[in-house]
């Protein structure tokens, strides 16, 4: 059984991390190469993930750039081995790459549904599954989904974000019931407001950041670092027997 640091280490494991080029996915990219991890980078912008990779390399970690859309089903097939080609099979797999529309109900187009839905929720299934078989034959895996408040709230012009960010609260105990037996664990983040893309039309009132600010217990907004000990914690032997959990990285907001 490891104890202390070695309860936090991934050195020798191989963590491919969707959503990478800002925000969360970035955020926690840094924090798993901090701990000792090859990272594969990906998301659609290849220019900004190489300028990520080569920060990383520069700080003395081994990571690599993979662009891609996680809607075009044909190049899906493809990432377990393009990802595997750099470091070998990953063995921890991160799904952030996420939108939201920010359009109400009545004027969301169906196309923006679909989008929302395809990114959000069926992407990380596809691509969860893609990679279990490689986790499995070495009987040992790490699978970290990014839910949100809005996993169990609902908030204004946010009904496909929403309803893609509940089912992902499901898909984690569903894949964590599918695939724990075989050393694979599943569990989600929900961040509370945290500054991203994503999240920028907020972020740019004052009057907005202060009122969410205000309703957390802890009176602030996240900073992305306060993401890296819950996605060091959720990838490590730390976790070892946590599985099919969400666990709510809000400064409290959720429970109030």
């Amino acid at each position: 059984m490891p104890a202390g640091a070695a309860l936090f280490d991934l050195s020798g494991r191989v963590a491919l991390v969707t959503g990478a080029s800002s925000g969360i996915g970035w955020a926690i990219a840094q924090a798993l190469a901090g701990a000792g991890a090859d990272v594969v980078l990906l998301a659609r912008r290849r220019a900004a993930l190489e300028r990520h990779a080569e920060s990383l390399r520069a700080a003395g970690a081994r990571a690599a750039a993979v662009a891609a859309d996680l809607t075009d089903r044909a190049a899906l097939a493809g990432l377990p081995g393009e990802a595997a080609s750099h470091f070998g099979p990953p063995q921890i797999l991160v799904n952030a790459a996420g939108i939201n529309p920010r359009q109400p109900a009545e004027t969301l187009p169906a196309a923006e549904w679909d989008r929302t839905l395809e990114l959000n929720l069926t992407a990380p299934f596809l691509l969860s599954r893609l990679l279990v078989p490689a986790m499995r034959e070495r009987g040992w895996g790490r699978i970290i989904n990014i839910a949100s408040l809005q996993s169990v709230r609902a908030f204004a012009n946010g009904i496909a974000y929403g309803a893609s960010k509940g089912g992902i609260v499901q898909l984690t105990r569903a894949m964590a019931e599918a695939w724990s037996q075989d050393g694979i664990t599943c569990n989600a983040i929900a961040p509370g407001f945290f500054p991203s893309e994503l999240t920028a039309p907020l972020f740019a009132d004052a009057a907005v950041v202060e009122r969410l600010a205000a309703q957390t217990m802890i009176g602030r907004n996240g900073r992305l670092a306060d993401l890296h000990g819950i996605a060091v914690f959720l990838a490590a032997p730390a976790s070892d027997y946590i599985t099919g959990q969400t666990i709510f990285v809000d400064g409290g907001f959720s429970a109030r």
